[in-house]
């Protein structure tokens, strides 16, 4: 994918000249994969500041869906620019946000009015969902689940139980919160022959946690990600989520879904809780509801959504500009995008099934659309995590015009924009190929 000169290293001279001035600047918090200093998208393609391109299966982290600079994304915000940039919606009232919040109420799950808020990020949704669980229910506690990543503002970090970095040092987080193991069948040692074993993730919230250490009639919500996501892009069987939405209901829990990562069509559905025919009391999405703008939504009924005016504001939250790029976005979306997700996500699994019959490093391939997960192990038996051979190969596909990421602690996963084409995934899955091939090569 790479356009440059056959003995030019990537990155390029402007590009390290860049990165090094970047670090006096820039707070080093920020994980930096790659030392990828972007000046130009289109489409699924990035192009750095030295001229050479890649193929971008990050998608801006999950963010730009429909590609980058999609001409009806530009318009949508050309044309709202045109007339209105701000006047703060929770002061104010403005056209894009009704029109926004009423489709949410067609596409988010259930049969009853929904309310939206509007903030600008993930972090800031869960923020709002986690207020209004207490606010409704007037309980004060909490569970999550170990390996899930929900943001890093304080209260969604008290949720988030990704990577201990992310929390050292910045205790005592938000008190009440409970975290407990996701459904992951491919490190139990029974496998994935018994997806049944998984489910007593969720029996032992009721047998154990609320019986020693919780209790059940001060929780107010549970917050699961559908597919955990930065824990390493885990799909859970097919009972996992309707059990945990049972036992909501027996003890009156409200159930959040933390769509930030897996809806807006990534894994062929708007949410991809509903792959699992599950119903959520509270969604909270952003990432690509926008295609690259920042915008987020906690969406909830409007039995739950019951809070009074001055409880919880957002002054940018729902700005009119990333409001119509989010009609536009879902427009593209409704046409073919959610369509072409699950078709050439579809092909790219069992392209990576395929791959790992002659890969020993893939343990396992996993996801849903094109939200796919590729597990590295050093010895299939052992299910040793790869976590060196992970970075080497992330890094070999960033020379060969590669950008992909990884997720958990040694997996890869595959989050390209959903406009992508079969023969963009060919290219992608080929120079994955390659850099695998290498690096087992090495290892012998």
């Amino acid at each position: 994918m790479k356009k440059k000169k056959s003995n030019e290293k990537i990155p390029g001279p402007k590009a390290r000249a860049f990165v090094k001035e970047d670090t006096h600047y820039i707070s080093p918090s920020y994980t930096r994969c790659y030392p990828l200093v972007a000046v130009r998208g289109r489409g699924a393609t990035i192009t750095d500041i030295d001229g050479n391109r890649f193929l971008d299966f990050s998608s801006g982290i999950g963010v730009t869906v429909t590609g980058h600079c999609h001409p009806e994304i530009i318009a949508a915000i050309s044309r709202q620019s045109n007339e209105l940039i701000h006047m703060s919606g929770t002061d104010f009232y403005y056209p894009s946000q009704m029109k926004l919040a009423k489709k949410l109420n067609t596409l988010v799950p259930g049969n009853y009015r929904k309310r939206v808020f509007f903030g600008n990020s993930g972090a800031e949704s869960v923020e709002a969902a986690l207020k209004l669980s207490r606010h409704h229910t007037g309980r004060q506690l909490v569970i999550g689940f170990l390996g899930a990543f929900h943001g890093r503002t304080l209260g969604a970090l008290s949720l988030t139980a990704s990577k201990t970095v992310q929390k050292k040092k910045f205790s005592p987080l938000v008190p009440g919160v409970f975290h407990v193991p996701y459904a992951y069948c491919y490190r139990c040692p029974q496998g994935l022959k018994y997806p049944s074993c998984c489910l007593a993730c969720v029996s032992w919230i009721e047998e154990e946690l609320f019986q020693h250490t919780v209790p059940s009639d001060e929780v107010a919500a549970i917050f699961v990600e559908p597919i955990l996501g930065e824990g390493g892009y885990v799909v859970p069987p097919a009972g996992f989520l309707p059990a945990l939405k049972k036992i909501c209901r027996k003890y009156g829990i409200l159930l959040v879904a933390d769509e930030v990562q897996s809806g807006c069509g990534r894994t062929g559905k708007f949410l991809a809780i509903e792959n699992f025919n599950t119903i959520p009391d509270i969604v909270t999405l952003a990432k690509g509801i926008a295609s690259g703008l920042p915008l987020s939504a906690t969406v909830a009924s409007e039995k739950i959504m019951d809070w009074p005016a001055g409880s919880h504001a957002s002054t940018f939250g729902g700005n009119p500009v990333a409001c119509e790029a989010s009609l536009a976005t879902i427009k593209l979306l409704e046409e073919n995008l959610m369509e072409n997700a699950k078709s050439v996500g579809d092909y790219m699994k069992q392209c990576l099934l395929d791959m790992q019959k002659s890969h020993r490093l893939i343990g396992d391939v996993r996801g849903i659309g094109l939200m796919l997960g590729v597990e590295l192990v050093k010895d299939r038996e052992t299910k040793s995590r790869a976590i060196e051979e992970r970075l080497e190969i992330l890094n070999l596909c960033f020379q060969k015009g590669l950008i992909i990421l990884g997720c958990g602690a040694n997996s890869i996963r595959f989050l390209p924009p959903l406009i992508i084409s079969r023969s963009q995934a060919d290219k992608a899955l080929s120079i994955f190929n390659d850099a695998l091939s290498h690096v087992e090569e090495k290892g012998k």
